[in-house]
């Protein structure tokens, strides 16, 4: 009998685009929750739902695992969890469901469960860790296996004797992240994710993260787990951490899962120093803020081993960005691509589109940053309204009983945005159509200059830029009919595909 099964809802199976991709990463926010229950010698399993097949693998482990608690501890440091899929959370359900024959209590930590704590208690968990986890979780593991009650744990919502909902006190943030111990990366089939990245890549990454939190207050980013604080670990601790992986697994690239990486001033230059004097470079990318970038922070990125900076730069449009709240600049993101490429650290740009209020000459400025700034690569999305946000206050009203994605494909548009749902499938068509012509058409134009270099890929490559080009030409005629003030396919006031119609909401204060 163990003390703790932890494992995690976020099936690689379940989300059939995640799938096809295979570039799985094990669950670093429960591998964290399983070295710190180990420190209180709490003896621990881990089920990694990353690379299951279904359920009936969870239910298997707890039949070998028999253990006294189960925890379903969701990875706060996964984008993947932190956009709240309903697939994900209609397994977590199921994963509480099969812990009722094994007999042993369910606690469930997570953003969805920290919005919709009644909904996981009400299907049969014992107690829902509402923001950081670590610490509640030990807490309250320790509580339930010596049969004292949970009832107004701080961090935890849990049910009264009444079966009301009973919230403890918030509990503050960890703010020593140095303090903590390296993830559980025993307890991970790491050969099997080395097997999967190189057979399908040709390289193995591995995740590791440096900060939790963002300061920032972009008003459709939802914070349920880390609020506005921002904490960073040392240069000194994360260097330790890096070498330790690099002795002990050999990875050949690193995902930093940061939501900022480096924001603190010089905290990159160090680590580039240190990174070095240890012989622990490894390439990795990170994501970070447009305006954090300077000709020395690209130098120093570059000398650390970074390979590419992810920046969200959302939109080409300043009235788009400052509607959000972002706190950024156009000319912000051209300078720090152009710093960026030119220190030889690749760039990729998350874009959003559908925010409320944005108009066609908004996208084509969107689309000519895309098309003048040439990021090595592009993640297309539509603004997607969460829990505890601004933007999903303002557009509440809007939304049908469809309130989450269902899988990372998914991109319905949930509220009423400018131009109907069929135009931004077919935005999103055209901006990747349009990104790899470009990309084809650099990598052909390169060859061609080197005849002798010539390859299969290159004829694929043409035809690529042809193909794509008529079809570029074709959508971009259509979106633009789309968009005519009258068109028939723009959505009408307050109707939603799929919602009835709801009277306008004010733009939240």
């Amino acid at each position: 009998m163990r003390d703790v099964l932890i494992g995690q809802a976020y099936y690689l199976r379940f989300d059939a685009k995640m799938w096809q991709a295979q570039q799985p990463y094990p669950p670093l926010g429960a591998m964290y929750a399983a070295a710190c229950l180990r420190r209180r010698n709490l003896d621990v399993a881990l089920f990694d739902a990353m690379l299951a097949d279904s359920i009936v693998d969870w239910q298997r482990e707890l039949a070998v695992a028999r253990p006294r608690v189960a925890v379903i501890y969701e990875d706060s440091f996964n984008y993947l969890t932190k956009m709240c899929l309903s697939r994900m959370r209609q397994a977590a359900l199921e994963m509480i469901d099969a812990c009722r024959p094994a007999g042993c209590p369910v606690i469930v930590s997570g953003s969805d469960a920290t919005d919709h704590a009644d909904v996981y208690l009400r299907r049969g968990a014992a107690a829902v860790i509402l923001g950081e986890g670590e610490q509640t979780l030990a807490e309250t593991v320790e509580a339930l296996i010596s049969g004292r009650s949970i009832e107004g744990l701080t961090g935890t919502a849990s049910r009264g004797a009444d079966g009301s909902i009973v919230r403890g006190a918030a509990r503050p943030f960890i703010g020593a992240l140095d303090e903590l111990p390296f993830p559980a990366w025993d307890l991970v089939d790491v050969e099997r994710y080395r097997a999967i990245w190189r057979g399908r890549h040709g390289y193995h990454s591995m995740n590791l993260a440096t900060t939790r939190g963002c300061p920032y207050h972009c008003n459709w980013c939802a914070k349920p787990i880390y609020g506005q604080r921002y904490a960073v670990r040392s240069p000194d601790n994360v260097v330790d951490e890096i070498a330790w992986l690099k002795r002990t697994f050999a990875p050949d690239h690193l995902w930093i899962v940061d939501d900022v990486f480096g924001l603190r001033p010089g905290w990159i230059e160090r680590f580039a120093m240190l990174i070095n004097a240890a012989d622990a470079r490894i390439p990795y990318r990170c994501l970070m803020r447009a305006d954090q970038v300077t000709p020395e922070v690209a130098s120093a990125l570059a000398a650390s081993g970074c390979r590419m900076v992810w920046m969200g730069a959302e939109s080409g449009s300043q009235r788009v960005l400052d509607a959000m709240e972002k706190e950024q600049r156009v000319e912000d993101i051209r300078q720090a691509a152009r710093w960026m490429k030119a220190a030889g650290v690749e760039v990729g740009f998350f874009l959003q589109f559908g925010y409320p209020g944005e108009e066609w000459t908004d996208i084509e400025a969107t689309l000519a940053l895309v098309r003048q700034e040439r990021p090595n690569d592009i993640g297309v999305s539509v603004s997607y309204p969460l829990p505890g946000t601004k933007f999903y206050a303002r557009v509440s009203q809007e939304l049908g009983a469809k309130q989450n994605w269902v899988d990372s494909a998914d991109l319905a548009m949930m509220y009423r945005g400018t131009y109907s749902p069929e135009f931004y499938r077919q935005l999103h068509r055209l901006v990747h159509a349009e990104f790899r012509s470009r990309r084809a058409a650099a990598r052909l134009g390169a060859a061609i200059r080197r005849p002798w270099q010539l390859r299969t890929e290159h004829v694929r490559d043409a035809a690529t830029v042809g193909l794509e080009g008529a079809t570029r030409f074709v959508m971009r005629r259509r979106l633009a009919r789309m968009a005519r003030p009258g068109a028939t396919d723009r959505p009408p006031a307050g109707l939603v595909e799929g919602v009835a119609p709801a009277r306008q909401v004010e733009e939240a204060s």
